[in-house]
């Protein structure tokens, strides 16, 4: 091999590493270590506060629902623009992109528009007792929004690679729709969902601007895990923040981990 292109390559390598160590490993070292700083005591107790402990269950309970309800309608949806053809396809398939061309903040000020006391639904349902603004259901809706894109986005090219062949054989054996799905489609496409949901988990445990707009932030009932981080980090209370930062990390992380551990074991 020659010279020039050894050094071309060990170049590209060290650009790539560097790259990613200014703007990941060392920004999480350096979050590892302040957590830290003062011992593991001191971090324990900062993330052990009744406080504290609501907002990471908070923040588990709405990503769970939130990547649930998307999974379902990532598949669902990716099935419908891949196997079907329909006037106004492109405009869904636009609108899937949304959340990833629009300001989290600017999705939680609509929500504020739809489901406030003056909003075009806010009135009617909260004269039936149904608050959706400052409780639990707005903050699912603001991260359903954001992570919409992330299942439908892995499942689509897989669909695609796959094809439809295996799953006419099926229907033309009688195969149903549902035995077509459970036993042809989802076994095909599997990865694809698990590769989504892992996206759509960590942008759900870590979103801030949307859910901070429609929660009303009432320190332990409507405040998430990224609230109280913001919150104890504009209270100087850093060991908390930073600590709190990092167990949000390792959640995402964890999820990633696991996935891949049942994708080894699998194969």
């Amino acid at each position: 091999m020659p010279a020039s292109r050894t050094a071309s390559r060990l170049g590209l390598r060290f650009f790539a590493v560097g790259y990613l160590s200014m703007l990941l490993l060392i920004p999480v070292g350096m979050i590892f270590y302040r957590a830290f700083e003062h011992g593991a005591g001191a971090a324990w107790a900062a993330v052990t506060t009744p406080e504290a402990l609501h907002a990471f269950y908070l923040t588990i309970l709405i990503a769970a629902i939130a990547v649930s309800a998307n999974t379902i309608f990532g598949v669902g949806c990716a099935l419908l623009l891949v196997r079907t053809k329909f006037r106004g396809k492109a405009l869904i398939n636009a609108a899937i992109d949304l959340p990833f061309a629009i300001s989290p903040v600017v999705i939680g000020l609509s929500l504020y528009l739809l489901y406030g006391r003056e909003g075009w639904f806010g009135g009617w349902l909260l004269d039936n007792g149904i608050q959706v603004l400052f409780s639990l259901p707005g903050m699912v809706l603001a991260t359903i929004f954001v992570s919409l894109p992330f299942v439908v986005r892995e499942v689509v090219p897989v669909l695609h690679e796959i094809g439809d062949e295996q799953e006419q054989a099926a229907q033309t054996l009688g195969a149903n729709w549902w035995q077509t799905f459970r036993r042809i489609t989802l076994p095909a496409i599997r990865w694809g969902v698990a590769y989504g949901v892992v996206l759509a988990t960590a942008r759900a445990l870590g979103e801030f601007g949307a859910v901070a707009v429609v929660s009303g932030r009432v320190v332990g009932q409507t405040e998430t895990a990224p609230l109280w981080v913001w919150r104890e980090f504009g209270q100087f209370n850093l060991t908390g923040a930073y600590t709190a930062s990092l167990v949000l990390a390792m959640l995402a992380i964890g999820t990633l981990l696991a996935m891949n551990a049942f994708k080894r074991k699998e194969a």
